[in-house]
């Protein structure tokens, strides 16, 4: 018999490949030929835009109009032998995607036919509409005007056929409503107090910049089990569901064979991801079922927050022409792994240096003793701030629960690190400097090549780890913009640089040689820093009690995290390095209260409509048919019989009886909240509300809905099960 819960799949199940042709060449020979990059630049701008635009990515000059207007001829020219029509300003807005408006480059000539045209203007700036888009009381709805400006650090690229140019996103007023504008000042920032902490080693450095490698991890479920589920199409998760009795209990995917379906897929995406110059190089299936992971080589800061954008769109477009649709969210599914984006986060000079590698003489090991430690002082000054730029409405369901970090922050070094440090706390000897920071392993296994062993280990439950020459942040979510934790990230540490200089300074003028003032800052900072360090297990309940007692918070919500946007230090942080005004940090704490109360707020509709139109009536059918059946068997049976025989069929009607009045009431409790939260005017205490009433009223519903999934007949229930959306077939 055909199973009920899938007939309303049967016109839309088709898995079906739709056709898609990969070049007939090696990715070498293809790779950015969708983007306007060196080459591209070369060959179609004359010598002198050429240097203007370089002098801009390299030294932050301005383009002026005049060369802009060559630029963008030279921009059109190449996109249009490429098959692009339209252009479009790209941005990131606070929405958390991505942004375009596309106008063709045809233009009337008067007589009745037309040109394509790109004008100089046209490159540098557009107005979109600024009030439609957050921006936290910066703009009335009535005052729309707000500009998009071209980066010419972040290259063109064509998509479609459409000529894509990144651009940042400003109000009238000049103040960012994007999160590109942030990340270019904080990376300025970063760049200025690096370059003053490397000359004073005597580095002959031009400039110094963040490096970023993200390992983006996501589901796939089958597109038909996908549009059966109204929780997963409107909010990226399943509201409730029972757990599979086999999920990720033996970690046999893990690391396993890719499925074929999978692995073509996968194909798609990485060809039109080499395209558009993005260098994704690794891939792999994640711990939990249909769980699997991508991660490029690293780039440039903003550079990688562009195309890893970009690679969420490419894997939405590609996993639709497999019949599979990708999720993004932190926790789509209750009680297996979530997902994250870790963060690889570095910095490199224009020499070609890694500042955070380990060097082969004492001054370079001092100077990456001094960045590693101006790292950890960064991170125990700015704690609740590194919290909030990873939290939301989905982290919150995965942060402490299974593979993810807890929301305490902590950075995990190693033990070789950690004994270097120690040893410069306890002692003035400079000596300890001058140890070799990587080593062989002996395996004792004959034919094996030799291991070098890095100077860590890693923690997998740390959400912030050195991994020997990079810091990754595990913590930040799968479904986030990259530039939120970078912009803090960079932010903390420009400052923090600047702090480092302007002590060994003050050590200088009091006439101390240079290593040690250099040397009593860093073990003063290691000293003030050491309750931040953490090597054991971090989901540990032990954990949990010792950071309480080292004073760290364990700030677990999106709501409470978003008041340290607004303290007086945090506000200070920003306007000192010129990348968030007070109003600007305002604007985002009120944008992103007002995310998290429609997030929840869009959950609890989808759940009370499922609860009342799909789970209830069917419930309610199951029981009937139960109930006729006890009638049925009254009729036919003795008494005593019939009394042995009823007993579990009324059990069962007694329990379903149970948790349908539970959903019933749950269901009105929740809309009853809801009400009252919306009456209250601060924002701040709507969002509480909706956390703490609306929200766990929503799981106590859940379990109730969990528990029927159990008790009613298969063929009945109306949604495809975790046994089903877990596992691609």
């Amino acid at each position: 018999m055909e199973n009920f819960r899938f007939r309303a799949l049967a016109s839309t199940f088709d898995r079906k490949k739709v056709s898609y042709t990969m070049p007939d060449k090696k990715p070498s020979e293809y790779f950015g030929e969708m983007t306007f990059n060196l080459s591209a630049m070369k060959e179609y701008l004359t010598d002198e835009s050429f240097k203007k635009v370089m002098s801009a990515i390299n030294e932050g000059t301005k383009i002026d109009r005049e060369s802009a207007a060559q630029i963008a001829a030279s921009m059109k020219a190449w996109s249009i032998s490429k098959g692009a029509t339209h252009y479009t300003h790209w941005f990131h807005p606070l929405t958390g995607s991505t942004a375009e408006k596309h106008d063709s480059f045809v233009n009337p000539d008067g007589g009745g036919k037309a040109i394509e045209n790109f004008r100089g203007n046209e490159l540098i700036q557009q107005e979109p509409d600024a009030s439609s888009f957050p921006h936290g009381g910066i703009r009335n709805t009535f005052e729309a005007r707000g500009y998009t400006a071209w980066d010419p650090t972040s290259p063109a690229f064509i998509l479609g056929n459409t000529l894509c140019i990144p651009t940042i996103f400003v109000s009238y007023t000049g103040e960012a409503l994007d999160y590109k504008t942030p990340l270019l000042k904080s990376s300025f920032a970063l760049d200025k107090a690096a370059r003053a902490v490397c000359k004073m080693f005597n580095g002959d450095i031009g400039r110094v910049y963040a490096s970023l490698g993200w390992e983006q991890e996501y589901f796939l479920v089958d597109r038909s089990l996908f549009i059966a589920r109204p929780d997963l199409v409107l909010t990226g998760r399943t509201l409730f569901g029972h757990a599979s009795a086999k999920d990720q209990q033996l970690s046999d995917h893990y690391f396993g064979t890719i499925p074929e379906r999978v692995k073509e897929f996968m194909k798609e995406f990485e060809t039109e991801a080499h395209k558009l110059g993005i260098p994704v190089k690794t891939r792999h299936n994640e711990v939990a079922p249909n769980q699997f992971e991508c991660a490029p080589v690293y780039e440039e800061v903003n550079i990688a927050v562009d195309h890893n954008q970009l690679i969420m769109y490419l894997m939405e477009k590609a996993a639709r022409n497999h019949n599979f649709e990708v999720l993004f969210h932190e926790k789509p599914f209750a009680k297996i792994n979530g997902s994250g984006k870790h963060n690889n986060w570095s910095l490199a000079t224009d020499k070609g240096h890694n500042l955070f590698a380990p060097g082969k003489t004492q001054k370079e090991n001092l100077r990456f003793v001094t960045f590693l430690v101006n790292v950890l002082m960064g991170v125990n000054e700015y704690e609740d701030l590194i919290r909030a730029s990873i939290s939301s409405a989905s982290n919150d369901n995965r942060l402490g629960g299974h593979e993810a970090p807890p929301a305490i922050i902590s950075v995990f070094i190693g033990s070789q690190l950690t004994s270097l440090l120690d040893r410069i706390e306890a002692s003035n000897d400079k000596s300890g400097l001058n140890e070799e920071l990587k080593a062989a392993l002996n395996i004792n296994v004959p034919n094996i090549p030799e291991i070098l062993m890095d100077n860590t280990d890693r923690n997998r439950t740390s959400p912030f780890a050195f991994t020997g020459n990079k810091f990754e942040f595990r913590a930040v979510g799968s479904s986030a913009n990259c530039a939120k934790p970078m912009i803090s990230l960079n932010t903390v540490l420009a400052k923090q640089l600047t702090n480092f200089k302007r002590d060994v300074d003050q050590l200088l003028a009091k006439g101390l040689d240079f290593e040690d003032s250099v040397y009593q800052v860093i073990k003063d900072y290691i000293v003030r820093s050491k309750r931040i360090r953490f090597e054991g297990n971090n989901y540990s309940e032990e954990w949990q009690i010792e950071a309480q007692k080292r004073g760290l918070s364990n700030i677990k919500t999106t709501p409470e995290t978003l008041k340290t946007l607004v303290k007086k230090n945090i506000i200070e942080l920003f306007e000192e390095t010129n990348v968030l005004t007070a109003r600007e940090l305002e604007a985002r704490r009120l944008i992103r209260l007002e995310k998290f109360i429609k997030k929840v707020q869009i959950e609890s509709r989808v759940l009370g409509d499922m609860a009342n139109n799909h789970i209830i009536p069917i419930a309610i059918r199951y029981q009937n048919t139960l109930i006729e059946n006890v009638k049925g068997l009254k009729e036919i049976l003795d008494l005593q019989t019939y009394g042995k025989v009823s007993k579990n069929e009324l059990e069962i009607i007694t329990n379903i009886s149970h948790h349908i009045s539970e959903i019933k009431r749950g269901v009105d409790k929740m809309i009853n909240e809801r009400k009252v939260a919306n009456n209250l005017v601060d924002e701040a205490a709507k969002a509480v509300a909706y956390d703490t009433k609306v929200r766990v009223t929503a799981e106590s519903i859940r379990t109730h809905i969990d528990k029927l999934e159990l008790l009613i007949d298969d063929e009945l229930w109306p949604l495809p099960k975790y046994r089903e959306l877990l596992f691609i077939r």
